[in-house]
């Protein structure tokens, strides 16, 4: 485990608004389907419901923080239960993540999207800039991977001279 002094940079991002979207999704299809319970009794839809229910209370909870801990060696995303380091090592560049709108826009949390014929994994909240980086390896399929920031001028600095040296 990385010491304090290794710590380059830290920061812990949320959004009241997503929150408020999957909180609501649970809500809305919670209620469906104990609506579709009562008029026909547990049947597919019921459930189907149900389950979309619980997948919503999950990103509620799990996609609550995002948490960039950037050290000497490497730059760790971490969602909840998921957890991406990166080794400077692997890293080919870093830049403003200049994306089409629909890929853009097409949700928070984490995702996986191809972008430029290169796979893309996407951690997340709509509402913040981004930041792409690309492998010089692939990890699995990924060639890619970006994230929100608050300061995207500030990491990229850090990234740019952890690579650089």
């Amino acid at each position: 485990m990385d010491t304090n002094d290794n710590v380059l940079y830290h920061e812990e991002l949320s959004s009241k608004r997503t929150q408020r979207l999957f909180l609501g999704l649970t809500i809305l299809f919670l209620l469906l389907s104990i609506w579709r319970v009562k008029v026909n009794g547990m049947n597919g839809l019921a459930v189907f419901f149900l389950i979309l229910s619980c997948l919503f209370l999950f990103y509620a909870v799990n996609y609550r923080t995002l948490i960039i801990r950037i050290t000497s060696e490497s730059l760790k995303l971490s969602f909840g239960i998921f957890q991406w380091t990166v080794p400077f090592d692997n890293i080919e560049s870093c830049s403003i993540d200049e994306i089409p709108a629909f890929n853009k826009y097409g949700g928070a949390g984490i995702h996986f999207m191809f972008v430029e014929k290169r796979y893309r994994a996407s951690f997340n909240f709509l509402e913040y800039p981004r930041l792409v980086i690309a492998f010089k390896n692939k990890v699995g399929p990924v060639r890619d991977i970006s994230f929100s920031t608050r300061q995207p001028d500030e990491v990229l600095r850090i990234i740019r001279e952890g690579i650089s040296a």
